[in-house]
C-alpha cells in the first residue's frame, strides 16, 4: 500500500503548481516528511508549509516556528482561522495564467488534518475527514473557487520510519492497535506534564501516578476495584491525536 501512496504523491507533485505541505502546529519538526520535501524542491515547485492546529499552540511557540518554516502559513481548520491568509498566499505564489486552473497538491503525513484544512478553505465538507489515519485512499479533486484546484493525497509516511511513539504523537496509529497503551500514555505524560496536568486538573510527581489519578478522576476502575489506566491510556491518547489538549 505504501508503494502505490508514494506513486500518488509522485503523480500530484509533478501535476501541481504549488504543494501546501501540512504540518501539525503543536509538533511541526516531527511531521515534517523531508522525503516530501526533497521530491518537490528537485522538481522546483512552489512550496507553502500550513501549520495546522495552531489554536492548540501559545503564540510564543508559533514565533519560533515561523523562523524555521518558511513561507509559513499558521491555520486552525476547526476555528477557520488562517484560511484567508492561505488562500491570498497561493494566489500570489502561483503562475500569471488566466487561462489555466491552478493545481494545488496537499500532502503531509495522515492525521495531520489535511481534508479538514481543504474543508476551511473551501468552507463546507468536500474533501472526507476523518481522525482515524489513512482515511483519505487515493488522490481527490476539489475545485475550490473558479482559479483553484486541490488536489487532495492520503498521508504518506516515510520509508523504513517505525518509531511507534512519533507515530502515537502524530496520530498516525491507532491507541486502540497498540501493544503497550500505557507506555505509550506515560510517554506522553512525560514528555508533556505540565500540560497533561492542567488539562485533567490533577496532580502528581511522575507519569505512572498522574496516569492513576487521571483514571480516579474519570472513575475509571478495572474489576478487584484497581485503577483502569489502560482504558484511561486510551482515552488520554486519543484526546491527544484529536486535538483535545492544549499546549501551555
Amino acid at each position: 500500500m505504501k508503494k502505490s501512496y508514494w506513486k500518488i504523491v509522485n503523480s500530484v507533485i509533478d501535476k501541481s503548481d504549488i504543494l501546501l505541505l501540512v504540518l501539525d502546529a503543536r509538533m511541526p519538526e516531527l511531521t515534517r516528511n523531508t522525503e516530501i520535501e526533497s521530491k518537490v524542491k528537485l522538481r522546483n515547485k512552489k512550496i507553502i508549509y500550513v501549520l495546522n492546529k495552531c489554536d492548540l499552540v501559545p503564540k510564543k511557540l508559533l514565533e519560533e516556528h515561523k523562523k524555521v518554516f518558511k513561507p509559513a502559513v499558521f491555520v486552525s481548520s476547526t476555528q477557520h482561522f488562517g484560511t484567508t491568509i492561505l488562500r491570498n498566499k497561493i494566489l500570489a505564489l502561483a503562475p500569471k495564467n488566466d487561462f489555466k486552473d491552478i493545481r494545488v497538491g496537499v500532502l503531509g503525513y495522515p492525521n495531520t488534518g489535511k481534508s479538514s484544512v481543504i474543508n476551511a478553505l473551501k468552507g463546507k465538507s468536500s474533501a472526507k475527514a476523518s481522525s482515524v489515519s489513512g482515511y483519505t485512499r487515493g488522490v481527490q479533486m476539489i475545485r475550490l473557487d473558479s482559479k483553484i484546484m486541490i488536489l487532495d493525497t492520503p498521508g504518506v509516511i516515510p520509508y523504513g520510519e517505525d518509531e511507534e511513539m512519533k507515530h502515537v504523537l502524530i496520530g498516525t496509529v491507532n491507541p486502540s492497535d497498540l501493544d503497550d497503551p500505557e507506555l505509550c500514555a506515560m510517554q506522553v505524560i512525560d514528555n508533556f506534564m505540565e500540560t497533561i496536568k492542567q488539562h485533567y486538573g490533577v496532580e502528581g510527581d511522575d507519569s505512572e501516578q498522574i496516569l492513576e489519578n487521571i483514571a480516579k478522576k474519570k472513575n475509571k476502575l478495572a474489576k478487584g476495584g484497581v485503577f483502569d489506566t489502560l482504558t484511561t491510556s486510551k482515552i488520554i491518547l486519543k484526546d491527544w491525536q484529536q486535538g483535545k489538549i492544549h499546549f501551555l
